[in-house]
């Protein structure tokens, strides 16, 4: 953040009228952080990410209700099918499926939300504010959960999702320094640029977009963990990612009829 803090006009791009949205947006993200990783305890990389990935649907269904952007018939259908796709990995009413899918889920609803308030803050502040104060609430909010539950005495429950939240607070290794401090500066990074990209474009050009990393995730889960989604859940990431491929390409159709239509009319 600090790296680009220049470029946006110094400490003054820090200067901001909402502070309560800011706080809600970082809180919708804190929550979708704890939910998502708390997942990740009892079900694979790969599964649990095209869980979550019904997140850029239900943002371009957030964006029709709070933002009243227009979504087309093809879009609405396209949205059904990702949907689909997710069911097809969930298997609610299966053998398969386990509770502990809601986490994944409920990290994709807090997520669309952030990302819709993002999009609605976005013309009035620039991503740099955004990225700070996003930034110190998840400050805020580590520092709050270690002082209530840093000492360990609420673990021990035996659900490994429980146990992710409650377990004890230690002093890192240094070799989990050196991971924590890259995945630091890469999360940063990483939310200046979303933060740029909703603030830049409409929320449901943007979203389809992040699917990239519903690819790089069963990748890295098999490359790390021997992980791979079977055959049934392979179909549901590949409906999802179709689904969100075509929204792009529609959107995008769309924005260049769009300016099309306005140089002709200045004409």
């Amino acid at each position: 953040m600090f790296i680009f803090l220049p470029i946006e006009g110094g400490r003054s791009a820090l200067i901001t009228d909402r502070p309560g949205l800011h706080i809600i947006s970082g809180s919708c993200l804190v929550l979708a952080n704890l939910s998502f990783f708390s997942g990740l305890a009892l079900i694979p990389l790969g599964e649990s990410s095209a869980i979550f990935f019904v997140a850029p649907l239900i943002i371009t269904l957030f964006s029709v209700m709070f933002l009243k952007e227009v979504v087309g018939f093809r879009r609405w259908s396209a949205l059904i099918i990702g949907m689909a796709g997710v069911l097809l990995i969930v298997k609610p009413g299966t053998i398969n499926f386990t509770w502990a899918t809601f986490l994944p889920i409920t990290a994709a609803i807090m997520y669309a939300i952030r990302s819709i308030i993002t999009r609605k803050m976005g013309l009035q502040e620039t991503a740099v504010t955004m990225s700070f104060y996003l930034h110190l609430t998840f400050i805020a909010a580590c520092g709050i959960m270690g002082l209530l539950f840093g000492d360990g005495n609420f673990s021990g429950s035996k659900n490994p999702a429980l146990d992710f939240i409650f377990r004890a607070w230690v002093m890192p290794s240094t070799e989990m320094l050196i991971v924590i401090f890259t995945a630091g500066i890469a999360s940063a990074m990483g939310g200046y640029f979303s933060a740029q990209a909703y603030r830049l474009s409409s929320a449901s050009v943007v979203a389809p977009f992040e699917y990239t990393t519903l690819v790089l995730a069963v990748f890295w889960g098999y490359f790390l963990w021997n992980e791979l989604p079977d055959f049934i859940s392979f179909i549901g990431i590949s409906l999802i990612i179709s689904s969100g491929v075509f929204i792009a390409i529609r959107e995008r159709k769309i924005e260049l009829s769009e300016e099309v239509k306005d140089l002709t009319g200045h004409q």
